[in-house]
């Protein structure tokens, strides 16, 4: 598919014109946003929701994710911190509430770039604030001189999970794709797990060295490769357990996570039937 550049002023200009999402969208209580530096030019905001990374330059700010639209304020106060720059841009990974809720006010002032599937989840989940600027395959966005390159490899996650790509810094911002524990696949939303790791093999064919996963510390190119090992691990121990005969119920309780370092989660209890279903 054809490699999509997006213009930065062409966004703006633009702007002038379910169940499974409310349960992902339900707030757990507010946390203090803090602000990590990863270079002079990136750093990252964590706290209540995805982690959003912030590249800056002299004509302006490029976010990854933007959490909660609660979190919006304190979210432009530590902008404010590192630039006294605007806000042009915001990349979303993926569709979910803490990773995009802040597109219902920041579109009123910045493009939003975002894969196909993106907008299409969340015009199907009537979420606020879809992309103006979606693509396919790949897409760079540039402002004052600097790249951010968002590539889609496949299904995961869900079904539009993109992996964006810091090239000056050998950085990525993997979203929900990779995160400090058990996956959630967003069956309901087109995830996989049977895709998802050759999904992440892919992304492995970038430049960089380090993560932001989509929730968690900052972590490292041989993390996410060890975690995608778990990943497949944990899909063997689900077809094996199937092969036995086990039910979808017992499949569940039996899995035996603390061996990859996870613990289970609601979430995580929602991809279990579909999981059970999808393995061979």
């Amino acid at each position: 598919m054809p490699r999509t550049t997006v213009s930065i002023r062409a966004c703006v200009a633009i702007i002038a014109a379910g169940g499974l999402w409310l349960a992902m969208t339900q707030q757990p209580p507010q946390q203090p946003l803090t602000v990590e530096k990863l270079a002079d030019d990136l750093h990252i905001i964590v706290g209540s929701g995805g982690n959003v990374a912030v590249l800056t330059t002299d004509d302006g700010v490029v976010l990854v994710d933007d959490k909660f639209n609660r979190n919006v304020p304190e979210i432009l106060e530590k902008v404010k911190s590192i630039t006294a720059q605007p806000i042009r841009s915001v990349v979303n990974t993926h569709h979910h509430g803490d990773h995009t809720g802040g597109n219902e006010t920041l579109i009123r002032s910045a493009g939003i770039v975002a894969h196909d599937n993106v907008y299409t989840n969340m015009m199907n989940n009537k979420q606020p604030g879809p992309p103006h600027v979606t693509f396919s395959d790949k897409a760079s966005v540039r402002i004052g001189g600097k790249e951010i390159r968002a590539h889609y490899f496949g299904r995961g996650h869900t079904n539009g999970d993109s992996v964006i790509l810091f090239p000056n810094h050998r950085v990525v911002h993997m979203g929900d794709l990779f995160v400090s524990g058990v996956p959630f696949i967003d069956y309901a939303n087109g995830g996989s797990a049977m895709a998802w790791t050759d999904t992440i093999q892919k992304a492995l064919q970038l430049d960089f060295e380090r993560v932001i996963p989509g929730h968690g510390p900052i972590l490292t190119r041989k993390d996410l490769i060890q975690w995608n090992e778990s990943f497949k691990k944990m899909r063997q121990q689900v077809s094996d357990l199937k092969r036995q005969g086990k039910s979808k119920d017992e499949v569940g309780g039996l899995l035996k996570l603390e061996e990859f370092g996870w613990k289970p989660s609601p979430l995580w209890g929602r991809s279990v039937p579909g999981l059970y279903d999808e393995v061979r």
